[in-house]
């Protein structure tokens, strides 16, 4: 093992960049292997056409004629474009994609072949369920499962075969995959927002949830990634000493990117171009090799699929370039975890961003009336959002001076806080007079000239406003931004729908509308005060305070899963049409079923390293000083040579403390996961896997790490920190 990682290291040494040359503009690139809207008038016949257009803008379902008519387009686009295979592409409920693909080959002959494909095909496909998790929504035997077409996703070719977005569905008809309930949220915010709208401007006929996210990732050479059992298997390194250096230099951050780097990024961002994804960014971030793309905000629904497309083509071009990335949400013990930070607001068909302060006092109290909705309803649902980005990666990662803590808190900035307290204190009792009224759109009049002083960015706030959206700042970098997107919107899309029934209420009374607005917004804010938070969230102080506030501090991911299981949640997203009561404990289960596995998988291998790695290179560097002190004897003698030999006698003593201090806390841990297998409830299986084994994760590694510092480097069997990650 100890000449593997050598070799490895040695052959990272000897690495040269892929040169990947493009000439042109980018912009000539884009969306050039997307079958969308411009494409779709080239191919399509108007009538069709239009029935397209309106299928993916508004829903309205396609006849068969014209699901056959775009279908027949879309195959000869794809053939085109050099395609011979079709797949509907979906997200099943394991956080990636999956796809089957079928030949547009189809024989009618002997010796005669067409290719097909119509309108049956493009609309549904019946691929195997069975191993896909359900959450107990069907019986083993029942493998039948459904996907079907997701117009307003445009359909794209990879390579040979076209790609067709869909929703993953049993045959009960529950939904089994992500897609599905982030539409119905996305159609939820969609009407209750509108309704909203309607207060300011009647032309308002659509509002669009809008989704920008920033991708956290590591690169590491694949040969060293191939010599970490833990790294393949799964994702992070559960062993490992600190280098002598590591970010505290911040030397790395928006540093200049390494050639080898920087064609790789070249190389991953022209094909993601090409599936029109907008990704325009590209840096350093702080930890060694750890770097961050990101995008052009877009539409929800397709800014979704193209993160996943996007993390898929991160991983093949990787390859190509002998690197692996790294998309857990903390690899590496020292040093930053990685994110993926979701900028969200809401935009009408109209143009406005009703998250971004307008001109007037008019355009203002639109935002103020979105803005403080949304701060009311991350108050009202906190804990909700704490689940929603719950993982066994990202337990990791929150709270550990890197990353937002467990707790949820909105930040603001000062100057828009003060404003709000303002709101909050000023709105009398009573009948508003013309000057109270007056006096009230001059401040909210002076929103923008406020922004422009308020630019800082708060990066210890779970969900921080930066000036015309909120950044959700908490989301893991592996995390599939549907999990998060579904609850964000549903929670301000209810939220919303309270405030149009509160401010209906009002208008009834008689009071008049700008005044019932503000009255009512005055009561939110007041309401969720306790949810703002200007300050540090990783200082101590912030834990204390947020305890007498109420706020809860939820630092693992069995007790956040939990949160699922409120009546009041469920009932939640049943009213708002977003998931059944059944789809929800199924989610849970299957949330519960895969923090079990990972953590599972986690111990298995951390039992083997240590039997089968770590053990046997620390025995035979034992070995060799005990042959040293033997030859030091037999020249001194034996007192004289014990005293020749103190340090190796010290360094013998110490590293067979470490072997047996590091075994006996893998016996228990292995003793403790026996215990764990035999609960068959998930829920107890999930906390016993947290609490009495993953508990001894840190003191095996502890005696290993101290190991790796004893043992002579050359004996060590797998490859350093030091290596991995200051080697480009």
């Amino acid at each position: 093992m100890a000449s593997k990682r050598l070799n490895a290291y040695q052959d990272v040494l000897n690495r040269e960049p892929i040169n990947i040359s493009f000439e042109g503009r980018l912009s000539d690139l884009y969306g050039a292997n997307v079958f969308h809207a411009e494409m779709m008038r080239e191919y399509l016949p108007s009538d069709t056409y239009k029935s397209m257009m309106a299928s993916m803008n508004h829903g309205v379902r396609l006849d068969r004629k014209n699901a056959d008519q775009v279908a027949s387009a879309m195959k000869d686009w794809a053939i085109s474009k050099g395609a011979t295979h079709y797949t509907h592409w979906f997200q099943p409920l394991t956080g990636s994609t999956a796809e089957k693909h079928d030949a547009f080959f189809k024989p009618i002959g002997p010796g005669k072949a067409i290719e097909r494909f119509d309108g049956d095909l493009l609309i549904q496909q019946e691929p195997d369920a069975s191993s896909f998790p359900n959450g107990g929504i069907r019986n083993t035997f029942e493998a039948r499962g459904y996907t079907a077409w997701d117009p307003s996703s445009p359909a794209f070719v990879i390579g040979k075969t076209l790609c067709i977005p869909t929703i993953f569905i049993s045959y009960t008809g529950e939904s089994l995959d992500f897609k599905m309930p982030l539409i119905r949220a996305l159609a939820t915010i969609d009407q209750a927002a509108v309704d909203v709208c309607q207060f300011f401007d009647k032309n308002v006929a659509k509002v669009n949830a809008t989704l920008g996210w920033e991708q956290e990732y590591f690169l590491i050479d694949q040969a060293l990634f191939n010599a970490r059992p833990d790294l393949l298997l799964t994702g992070r390194a559960l062993f490992g000493h600190a280098p002598a250096k590591g970010q505290q230099l911040d030397d790395h951050y928006f540093g200049s990117i390494p050639e080898r780097v920087n064609a790789y990024m070249r190389e991953f961002e022209v094909e993601s171009l090409k599936l029109g994804i907008p990704v325009t960014t590209r840096h350093n971030e702080v930890a060694p090799n750890q770097f961050e793309c990101a995008p052009i905000f877009e539409e929800c629904n397709l800014a979704n699929d193209h993160n996943l497309l996007l993390m898929d083509i991160m991983e093949k071009v990787a390859r190509k370039h002998n690197f692996r990335v790294l998309l857990h949400e903390k690899p590496f013990k020292g040093v930053n975890g990685s994110g993926k930070h979701n900028n969200w607001s809401l935009s009408t068909d109209t143009g406005v961003n009703l998250l971004a302060p307008g001109k007037n006092p008019k355009s203002n109290l639109q935002f103020l009336t979105f803005f403080v909705n949304t701060i009311k309803a991350i108050h009202d649902h906190a804990d909700l959002l704490r689940a929603a980005i719950a993982s066994a990666g990202n337990d990791h990662r929150l709270g550990a001076n890197e990353a937002p803590p467990a707790i949820i808190s909105v930040f603001i900035g000062s100057q828009l806080s003060g404003l709000l307290d303002d709101l909050e204190k000023n709105i009398k009792a009573g009948k508003m007079t013309p000057q109270d009224k007056t006096e009230l759109k001059l401040n909210i009049g002076k929103i923008p000239q406020i922004l422009l002083d308020n630019t800082d960015r708060n990066r210890t706030s779970p969900f921080a406003f930066t000036g015309n959206k909120f950044e959700f700042r908490a989301v893991g970098s592996s995390a599939n931004c549907a999990s998060a997107m579904i609850v964000v919107n549903t929670i301000v899309a209810n939220q919303l729908k309270i405030f149009k029934k509160s401010i209906d209420a009002r208008l009834l009374k008689g009071e008049g509308k700008d005044e019932a607005i503000l009255k009512e917004l005055q009561v939110l804010i007041s309401a969720s005060k306790k949810i703002r938070f200007e300050g540090n969230g990783y200082g101590e102080e912030w834990m204390k305070e947020a305890e007498k506030r109420g706020l809860t501090n939820i630092k693992d991911t069995p007790r956040a899963i939990k949160i699922w299981q409120g009546k009041n949640v469920a009932k939640l997203f049943d009213d708002m049409g977003v998931l059944t009561p059944r789809e929800l404990e199924a989610r849970t289960e299957i949330e519960f079923e895969s923090y079990i596995l990972k953590i599972q998988i986690e111990s298995r291998l951390m039992g083997d390293i240590v039997q089968n790695y770590f053990i046997p290179a620390a025995v035979e560097y034992q070995n060799k000083l005990l042959k040293n002190v033997q030859g030091l004897m037999q020249v001194f003698g034996e007192k004289e040579g014990k005293g020749q030999a103190k340090a190796q006698l010290e360094l013998l003593t110490k590293i067979s403390e470490h072997i047996n201090l590091m075994k006996q806390s893998s016996d228990v841990m292995l003793g403790e996961r026996k215990k764990a297998n035999k609960i068959e409830h998930a829920e107890d299986k999930a906390i016993a896997y947290c609490d009495n084994v993953k508990i001894h994760f840190d003191e095996i590694r502890y005696h290993a790490d101290k190991l790796e510092l004893l043992v002579e480097d050359e004996l060590w069997p797998l490859p350093k920190f030091r290596e991995m990650l200051f080697t480009r």
